[in-house]
């Protein structure tokens, strides 16, 4: 997914040392299926199951998110826009006082609608998109245009065009700037994220792999202001290519819930929480000394940027 303080510690005793200050949640993807019919070739889901969150396990786990803390949900895939109670899963979150915003790949005229039909009740939209590049590398058909086309139907409050971009040309991203600028949406840009293998796949050395995002991001400022935080998301990226024994901890302010009603502290954790959990079984997991190190692949999803 990405994009993403605490209490002072008290030392008790001086051989002991410092407890972890308390991690603070602010919003929580939600998986609302465990399958996906895109099969995206570069596709970065942690995990896939079959079947759709269901409506018991939702509620408990909006009624454990409000409790830790959590002040907005984002509704995420598989693809939401195909759960037969999209809209109940929408209320129930404003039952609890939780605002609710929606990542979708949805061009099929049906889904579309579906989506449309409830914007009035959504915070945020965002419609995934892919460059010319990403969509040869994924085998998806996810244009910039079609996504402005759905993202002109569903009239938010806020309206945002995830760009996944690889190989870019300076008349793309001309095209792509004019599209944005001329709907009046908001963008994110994401660089392609491959591993090891699918690096190997299409046929790129790690070097050239680096070098192909730094190219892509070069482009990308001429025609986008890119935010500082962006930069640094860039720069964190390529450290943690260069120098993986350096990558830090887990710290992801953003929860996840798969469709089988686990917590995570991010969809690629290695461990998790049932929302069915005892309430002092969950906090202990919420609060203990985070597993995981972050990954290019996690980084995407979690990293703190709603701008270019």
């Amino acid at each position: 997914m990405g994009q993403h303080g605490g209490a002072v510690n008290t030392v008790t005793h001086p051989e002991s040392p410092p407890a972890r200050a308390r991690q603070q949640f602010r919003s929580a993807l939600i998986s609302t299926s465990g399958h996906c019919k895109i099969a995206c070739g570069f596709c970065f889901r942690a995990d896939r199951a079959h079947g759709f969150l269901g409506i018991a396990t939702y509620t408990r786990a909006l009624s454990r998110l409000k409790e830790t803390g959590v002040e907005a949900i984002c509704l995420t895939g598989g693809e939401p826009a195909h759960h037969p109670e999209l809209r109940q899963l929408v209320r129930l979150a404003h039952q609890f006082g939780i605002p609710v915003s929606i990542v979708t790949s949805a061009r099929d005229p049906d889904d579309v609608d579906r989506l449309a039909d409830i914007a009035r009740l959504l915070a945020n939209v965002t419609v995934s998109a892919d460059s010319a590049g990403a969509m040869e590398l994924g085998r998806t058909t996810r244009s910039v245009a079609s996504a402005i086309t759905t993202l002109e139907q569903v009239p938010t409050a806020e309206r945002v065009l995830h760009l996944t971009y690889w190989k870019l040309t300076a008349q793309e991203c001309h095209d792509v700037y004019e599209r944005v600028h001329k709907s009046g949406v908001q963008i994110q840009l994401s660089p392609v994220a491959l591993d090891d293998s699918a690096r190997q796949r299409v046929g790129f050395t790690f070097y050239n792999y680096l070098a192909q995002q730094r190219e892509d991001a070069d482009l990308l400022g001429r025609y986008f202001q890119l935010t500082p935080r962006f930069q640094e998301y860039l720069t964190a990226l390529r450290a943690m290519h260069l120098y993986p024994e350096r990558r830090p901890s887990c710290a992801s302010a953003t929860l996840y819930v798969s469709a089988s009603g686990e917590i995570r502290l991010c969809p690629y954790g290695k461990t998790g929480v049932s929302v069915r959990a005892p309430r002092a079984e969950i906090s202990r997991f919420l609060h203990a000394e985070p597993q995981d190190r972050t990954t290019p692949e996690c980084a995407a999803i979690c990293r703190a940027d709603d701008t270019p």
